[in-house]
């Protein structure tokens, strides 16, 4: 891929790189953690807490929305019996990030494992 100055207009905003746009629906330090989590299927909102358990009740919620506003999850509410069920996948948008997502995760495991301590939970 070639890299060349230029702006790319994406959600009403102006970015200087495509990697940039990349790094607005997934960056920060939870929404690829999330995401990941999500691609073997979907999770219950106290199942992703579960898994991700340094995350804050706060920060989790808010994550949550703003990929679903983004267009990468689906948040379904079922409400034909208490109690009220609600389970979070990824859309078609959000299952085309799983090959980089699987590639971040792997690197970030070697990374581990050569400069770091995989302490298993």
């Amino acid at each position: 891929m070639e890299h060349k100055k230029r702006l790319i207009k994406y959600n009403d905003k102006m970015f200087s790189c495509a990697t940039s746009i990349a790094m607005e629906l997934i960056g920060g330090k939870w929404k690829s953690v999330i995401l990941i989590y999500l691609i073997d299927g979907s999770k219950r909102y106290s199942e992703l807490r579960k898994l991700i358990s340094t995350i804050t009740e706060r920060t989790l919620s808010l994550q949550l929305k703003q990929l679903e506003k983004d267009g990468l999850i689906t948040r379904k509410v079922y409400t034909k019996k208490p109690p009220l069920k609600v389970e979070y996948s990824l859309t078609k948008f959000g299952e085309s990030l799983a090959p980089v997502l699987n590639a971040i995760a792997q690197w970030g495991m070697s990374v581990a494992e050569e400069k770091g301590e995989v302490i298993e939970g």
